[in-house]
C-alpha cells in the first residue's frame, strides 16, 4: 500500500518510541539493523521525520542519536504518512482516476468509500504509542527476520 520508505519510517518510529529516550538516544546503525533497512536509506528517512515534521527528535555529536518524547509518542500514524508524503494515498481513487467523487464515481467508488473512510479513521486514531504497546504485548513485529 505504501512505499518502502514509508514502511521503514513506520517501523523506525515504533522502534524509536520503544527504545529511545533523551537519556538513551539510539544510533543510526542500531535503528537500521532493528528495522531491516539499509543505513543510508534509514538516515534519509530519519532526517525527514526529525526535521520539519518533528515526529522524532535527534541530537548531534558523539553521544547523539534519535529519540522520542512522551508527547511525540502520541502522534497519530497519519502524521507519519503525511511526513513521508503518502497521506494522499488514502484519499485518491482506488483505480487511479483523477476525478472520482459522489457525482462522478468510478466503478468501485460506492463500495470502496466505506473502506477508505475506515482506513483513514484508523490511521488518524492509531498513535505511535499504541503500536509500540502492541509490540510490547508480543502482538506485532517490525522485522522480517
Amino acid at each position: 500500500m505504501f512505499s518502502k520508505a514509508t514502511e521503514y519510517a513506520l517501523r523506525a518510529t515504533i522502534y524509536i518510541s520503544q527504545k529511545g529516550t533523551e537519556e538513551k538516544m539510539l544510533g543510526l546503525a542500531e535503528i537500521a539493523k532493528a528495522i531491516d533497512s539499509p543505513q543510508f536509506f534509514t538516515a534519509k528517512i530519519l532526517q525527514k521525520l526529525s526535521r520539519n515534521n518533528k515526529i522524532i527528535s535527534s541530537a548531534r555529536g558523539p553521544n547523539g542519536g534519535f529519540y522520542m518524547t512522551e508527547e511525540m509518542k502520541k502522534t497519530p500514524i497519519r502524521s507519519v504518512l503525511t511526513a513521508m508524503k503518502e497521506s494522499e494515498v488514502l484519499e485518491k481513487c482506488i483505480i487511479g482516476l483523477a476525478q472520482c467523487s459522489e457525482k462522478e464515481p468510478c466503478p468501485m467508488h460506492a463500495k470502496y468509500k466505506f473502506i477508505k473512510a475506515q482506513t483513514i479513521q484508523m490511521f488518524e486514531s492509531m498513535t505511535i504509542q499504541s503500536l509500540a504497546d502492541e509490540m510490547e504485548k508480543g502482538n506485532m513485529f517490525i522485522s522480517n527476520s
